[in-house]
């Protein structure tokens, strides 16, 4: 099967081959990829090296957080990014984003205040967890709504940080 995998903009081709391969562009990888223990933490084995990250689904897309970097990832087969081509369907950028913590952590610093206008990729927030400290950015343009949380408090997995429109 055939994927159209959008990371922060940048479009990638993703075929995958078989449980251990994966064929991005014209690279075949080895692959490894396991949940542990049925968190949202991810083993994965690309080529011999190895990575952990934590991976969860937000309103539209995936959240990627590995090596202390949020990635916005989105997702779609071939056949189902060619019908929305065909029907001239597209993603709406409008509305209210919420900005859920990816794990349990502290949070370490908001680096925005309510009403300030934000560009995509800016980092809003800082979340250390695991003894390490976590951007989070912004997934798009907008202007900072409420903000939910202060520096020095302790969140859950998927509680609301705050708020971009």
């Amino acid at each position: 099967m055939k994927y159209v995998t959008t990371i922060d903009g940048q479009e990638f081709e993703v075929e995958v081959v078989d449980e251990r391969h994966i064929r991005i562009g014209e690279r075949l990888l080895e692959t490894d990829f396991q949940s542990v223990s049925g968190q949202p933490v991810f083993s994965l084995i690309l080529d011999g090296k190895s990575y952990e990250g934590f991976v969860y689904q937000n309103e539209e897309n995936w959240d990627v957080l590995l090596r202390g970097r949020q990635y916005q990832v989105k997702v779609e087969d071939e056949r189902e990014r060619r019908l929305k081509t065909s029907t001239g369907g597209g993603g709406a950028s409008g509305g209210e984003f919420h900005l859920k913590a990816p794990m349990p952590g502290l949070v370490i610093s908001t680096l925005v205040e309510e009403g300030q206008e934000v560009k995509k990729g800016q980092v809003l927030l800082i979340l250390e967890s695991m003894k390490m400290q976590n951007e989070l950015k912004s997934p798009r343009d907008g202007v900072v709504g409420r903000i939910r949380v202060n520096p020095g408090e302790s969140v859950e997995q998927k509680q609301t940080l705050l708020s971009v429109q």
